[in-house]
């Protein structure tokens, strides 16, 4: 026994003086033992708090949906409830600016760039608030943003000219035409393309869109414009489908062209894009699809309803119908006169409230479709369907009842005016970033072109299922 203390004791003594004499030799001193071993603890006591603000950041982040509810509701709030915002920069008259008198009047003023600079800091500071409850970092944000802002500035400028005010083009035309201009011509960034959110912008403008689909407003054209959309939807939205198939076009892509080109459009697309959650390549295509073809729609609609001797009432409910744009069907009413203005409105806004509808419907339908292709039995709990319904359409919902039913219809008004315009910005913001990563070429090549002819001939059964609809309910039944 105290043979073998003695060996421990000795192998003891050998370690510890080889310790001693590594440690002499690097001139580590007693005192200096205490301060690493000191730094060593403070180092894993950061390390611990890290960790613990990660794991609550995790638990804490939203998605980009629920973050988009938020952020739309907050400045909802702000417009109708506070005095905390800022007013847009002006950009002319309501006719548009013809010169540099208007321009150096009412554009390039002191003022103005006070407003400008204000309304970049308001719109950053949301976007960045929407990104930090994501759980992401805002460095590529604020690196990108300043110049998205900048180009829908360029955009709502353009826009606001005589001539284009004249042809009723409106500002997410130039904006998505920008976009592709750098994106295709001058390459996109990479640096650039890192901040892009085109999706989380769009889904804020909606929720915020939400507020002008007012219940009174729907029923001015009374059963025949709910009835209309409801016949247009359904028939568009199931011949679009068939012929994608037909075509062979996939599956995902196919589902969110019938949507965007039977029920409201980049609205549509949107929501269905979340409900089966949607690869965003695929959605930026469709977007670009709708934004180019509403174009020429809004201009010879008009035109060929006047020469075949339509009513302004049908010719609204035609437009309105058809049209998949709300500012395409604007413009186009525009040139067709006050009452077929008026029509297709009223019939676009019965369009875009059954967004909702349609998003909790296709989202049943997908989780359904994907049960069959797993090859499953098992019905789809409600748990299921209610993770693919795009959450931000609750928000939308939610901002038409409240003004529909819980505001006066004076403040209804007063604030829907700030709030349509600040919808628009963002609206203009997401259309320069599907440009910026949009290839234009892939419009027309992509998947062999078939998606194309898939969107234009279902956009051709569109415009004819809806003359005959609109005709027979508002030119005869009327």
């Amino acid at each position: 026994m105290a043979k073998l203390i003695k060996e421990f004791v000795w192998r003891k003594s050998r370690v510890d003086l080889h310790k001693d004499l590594s440690e002499k030799r690097a001139g580590i001193t007693p005192c200096d033992q205490k301060k690493n071993t000191k730094n060593q603890e403070e180092s894993n006591l950061f390390k611990f708090v890290i960790t613990i603000q990660q794991t609550m950041l995790k638990k804490m982040k939203l998605t980009e949906d629920w973050a988009s509810v938020v952020v739309g509701v907050t400045l909802i709030i702000a417009v109708v409830a506070t005095s905390f915002f800022p007013e847009l920069p002006k950009f002319g008259p309501k006719t548009g600016w013809t010169g540099w008198t208007v321009l150096s009047t009412e554009v390039f003023t002191t003022g103005n760039t006070l407003r400008l600079g204000m309304t970049f800091l308001y719109f950053l500071f949301f976007a960045l608030a929407g990104t930090w409850l994501m759980g992401k970092r805002g460095k590529e944000l604020i690196t990108a943003f300043p110049v998205v802002f900048i180009l829908s500035m360029v955009a709502q400028f353009i826009a606001s000219s005589g001539s284009m005010k004249n042809l009723g083009l409106e500002t997410v035309l130039f904006s998505l035409l920008i976009g592709l201009f750098i994106s295709n011509v001058l390459s996109t960034p990479a640096w650039l393309k890192a901040g892009i959110q085109s999706e989380f912008y769009i889904k804020i403008g909606l929720v915020m869109l939400g507020t002008t689909i007012l219940f009174s407003e729907i029923m001015k054209a009374g059963l025949f414009g709910v009835l209309q959309a409801v016949i247009v939807v359904v028939s568009v939205w199931y011949f679009a489908f068939r012929i994608a198939r037909k075509l062979k076009v996939d599956e995902e892509l196919g589902i969110m062209l019938a949507s965007a080109v039977s029920i409201c459009g980049v609205s549509a697309a949107i929501a269905t894009a979340g409900a089966i959650k949607g690869d965003s390549k695929k959605l930026s295509y469709v977007i670009s699809l709708v934004l180019v073809v509403a174009i020429p729609m809004m201009i010879f609609m008009p035109l060929i309803a006047r020469l075949i001797g339509l009513s302004d009432e049908v010719t609204g409910a035609w437009l309105g119908g058809s049209i998949d744009t709300t500012g395409a069907v604007v413009a186009g009413g525009t040139i067709a006169g006050d009452t077929a203005l008026k029509f297709s409105t009223i019939i676009k806004f019965s369009q875009n409230v059954l967004l909702g509808v349609a998003a909790f419907l296709i989202s049943i339908f997908w989780t359904y479709r994907q049960a069959e292709k797993n090859g499953t039995d098992e019905k789809p709990t409600l748990g299921v369907i209610w993770e693919r319904f795009p959450k931000f359409v609750l928000g939308f919902i939610a901002a038409s009842l409240v003004f529909s039913f819980l505001i006066d219809s004076e403040t209804a008004v007063n604030a829907g005016k700030t709030i349509k315009s600040y919808q628009s910005l963002w609206f203009n913001l997401a259309f320069v970033c599907i440009g910026l990563e949009t290839r234009f070429k892939d419009l027309v090549t992509m998947d062999r072109g078939r998606p194309l002819y898939a969107f234009l001939l279902a956009q051709g059964f569109n415009i004819i299922i809806t003359l005959i609809v609109a005709y027979i309910l508002f030119g005869i039944f009327w």
